[in-house]
């Protein structure tokens, strides 16, 4: 089978497309047939050697995608052949086929096509856990996502809209911020020629954000949290600007507010009941057309560098797709 294949760790210009074995499925895995797969920032990391998580090498990356199951191993029983999954892992979902375990595919609605299917498990997830679990989000509170016409970003602002909240998306163009009020972002603030804190307490009056959901980091970090409301919540989802911020902590006491972290990876192994209602509730919510995920741009295998260029360029608007 055809797949990209990383040998050592490093730029992802080093990435080759090879033949290599088609995996069999072990007692407790099924082999799922690629249609599409979903390229996310951690996927760049994980290739960089940069993610908390380094595979074994030599490795397939990609860590989430969707196809239709063609075989199931022992054991194996709330599977079956020819069911439409999506699938999230580590890695190998940039192939044209992988072995995963069992747990770790969800059947989607036959509505729903798999490019949009490849791009809903880790966004989705993790802005609705992020949200729902973590946040506490309210109907009638304050939303400000960062970096909102991104995966996550996009996938926040849509969740929170449909959560009852009411949305401010905040992201570096004018052209961005337009895809997220088509999303259903009541007020847009353009980070790249506004100033970030003071717009935050225009838009909202001098009240603050209840939440801020934070997937870049870096300098925005500190000045949204200075937008933040008494007794708000400051996501920290990742940072996609390339720094960790170093936030003063008189910010917190002074706000009585809170910087929550929000690892839903780890999340999904320690309760993966409550993750796997979390995800019947995200399909439930497609089908209702509450939710759309948005697909930015689909690139074959062999287009790999363009795909992840797009990605680390932070071009992309919604979720960039492979298509194996």
């Amino acid at each position: 089978m055809k797949a990209l294949y990383c040998r050592a760790f490093g730029p992802e210009t080093d990435l080759t497309v090879e033949e290599i074995d088609t995996p069999v499925a072990a007692a407790g895995e099924v082999l799922v047939s690629v249609q599409a797969a979903g390229l996310n920032f951690p996927d760049l990391l994980c290739v960089r050697g940069q993610y908390q998580f380094k595979p074994p090498l030599p490795f397939v990356p990609g860590s989430e995608g969707a196809g239709v199951v063609t075989a199931v191993g022992e054991g194996v029983s709330d599977v079956s052949v020819d069911d439409r999954v999506c699938f999230n892992g580590l890695s190998g979902a940039f192939a044209e086929n992988i072995a995963i375990s069992a747990s770790a595919v969800t059947q989607i609605p036959d509505s729903m096509p798999f490019e949009q299917a490849a791009g809903l498990t880790i966004v989705y997830g993790t802005s609705y856990y992020a949200l729902k679990q973590r946040a506490g989000l309210q109907s009638g509170d304050t939303l400000l996502v960062l970096g909102a016409a991104g995966g996550v970003g996009l996938s926040a602002v849509e969740l929170g809209v449909a959560m009852g909240a009411r949305v401010i998306a905040a992201a570096s163009s004018d052209e961005k911020l337009a895809v997220a009020a088509e999303h259903g972002a009541e007020v847009g603030i353009n980070y790249a020629t506004e100033d970030l804190k003071n717009r935050i307490k225009e838009v909202t009056g001098g009240a603050g954000a209840n939440v801020i959901y934070d997937p870049i980091g870096g300098d925005l970090a500190e000045a949204a949290f200075r937008g933040i409301a008494w007794e708000g919540r400051h996501l920290v989802i990742g940072f996609a600007s390339g720094t960790i911020p170093k936030l003063p902590l008189n910010l917190p006491l002074l706000k009585g507010a809170a910087a929550v972290g929000v690892f839903w990876g780890n999340w999904t192994k320690r309760e993966p009941e409550a993750h796997k209602q979390n995800m019947a509730e995200l399909f439930e919510l497609f089908t209702e057309g509450a939710i759309q995920p948005h697909v930015s741009s689909t690139y074959s295998l062999d287009q790999f560098l363009d795909a992840f260029g797009e990605v680390s360029g932070r071009r992309a608007v919604g979720k960039v797709i492979l298509t194996p």
